[in-house]
């Protein structure tokens, strides 16, 4: 991609965007276009970036801003391969006992690690962010601390990195992943072939799904779950917490990933008014991993009513 057009939005702009494939058509070079949240739990403050493979003339300049309604900046990318330079910069990581690495990086492998070979590419979840080695660092401990778990779900999985170590560390359990992102969904196909994580619906296997949150029929028809994954953004986490309630059994753990500390007592806050408990947090820089119980109910009581979906665009990746 070798231009680059940014124009602010708002979220339902950048929403609409997505939906609409139509209007996608008329592009004579048609952009990948990127939904970027400008500040946290701010609608009004997104942006869209268009990249496009050679300068955009003026017609799909002009529907960008006719669409959008404001003024687009273009800039000229440096010529260079993104792929193998972002490839480059990556450092292993080594989170628990899990040693992460892409085929450029791979170094000195700790003893007795396990390894995970996971590209640069099209979805996030190389293990390199505070937030996905974060993850790794909390189910690690968890295994060690005796913690054993049936029904694993990661939702966002990205890469599909969080599922497979999940496996790794209970291979009995049946694992769901899902992505709101198809292309996320291809990529962890192709990397549980490159780690020899076996896919599929039975226990011992990883079941890869493109829903929007927990919306997916067969998501739910393998609810409960005991243990819950979300390595997202913010904002949908706080969507999606009557989602994940619907779907998590009672006593079961849920992992939250992908906010900053900013953020933490907000997204706290919903999965409390949803029956959850906080039992650990560990700050990761920036960027806190929090582990909440399922309040286990006495008595009658209202069941918890979801829609399982979330108003996260596609593209608007969370697990990095």
């Amino acid at each position: 991609m070798n231009w680059k057009a940014t124009l602010p939005c708002t979220r339902a702009m950048a929403e609409m965007l997505h939906e609409d494939d139509d209007w996608l058509e008329q592009f004579e070079n048609l952009p990948t276009l990127v939904a970027d949240e400008l500040e946290a739990f701010n609608d009004a403050k997104w942006s869209i970036q268009a990249y496009f493979n050679a300068k955009p003339g003026k017609h799909d300049i002009a529907l960008l801003e006719t669409r959008l309604g404001t003024k687009a900046q273009l800039e000229k990318l440096p010529d260079v391969d993104w792929l193998t330079l972002s490839q480059q910069s990556i450092a292993p990581v080594e989170a628990g006992r899990f040693y992460v690495h892409t085929s450029t990086n791979k170094g000195a492998v700790p003893k007795h690690a396990r390894t995970f070979l996971i590209e640069a590419g099209q979805a996030f979840g190389t293990g390199g962010h505070e937030t996905t080695s974060g993850c790794l660092a909390m189910i690690d401990r968890m295994a060690s601390a005796g913690h054993r778990f049936h029904h694993i779900a990661d939702i966002g999985t990205g890469t599909g990195l969080l599922a497979f170590a999940a496996l790794h560390l209970w291979p009995r359990a049946s694992v769901t992943a899902s992505d709101i992102d198809p292309v996320s969904i291809d990529v962890t196909h192709d990397n549980a072939a490159a780690n020899a994580v076996p896919l599929g619906r039975k226990q011992g296997q990883v079941a890869l799904f493109v829903a929007t949150g927990t919306d997916h029929p067969a998501i739910n028809a393998r609810a409960p779950y005991d243990l819950l994954i979300a390595n997202i953004l913010a904002g949908p986490l706080v969507e999606l917490a009557p989602s994940f309630a619907s779907v998590i059994a009672e006593g079961g753990s849920l992992i939250l990933a992908g906010l900053l500390n900013t953020q933490a007592q907000t997204v706290v806050a919903a999965y409390r008014r949803n029956g959850f408990v906080l039992v650990e947090r560990k700050d990761n820089g920036d960027w806190p991993c929090l582990r909440l119980v399922k309040r286990r109910r006495y008595g009658h009581r209202r069941p918890i009513r979801a829609s399982g979906r979330t108003s996260q665009p596609p593209g608007d990746f969370g697990t990095w």
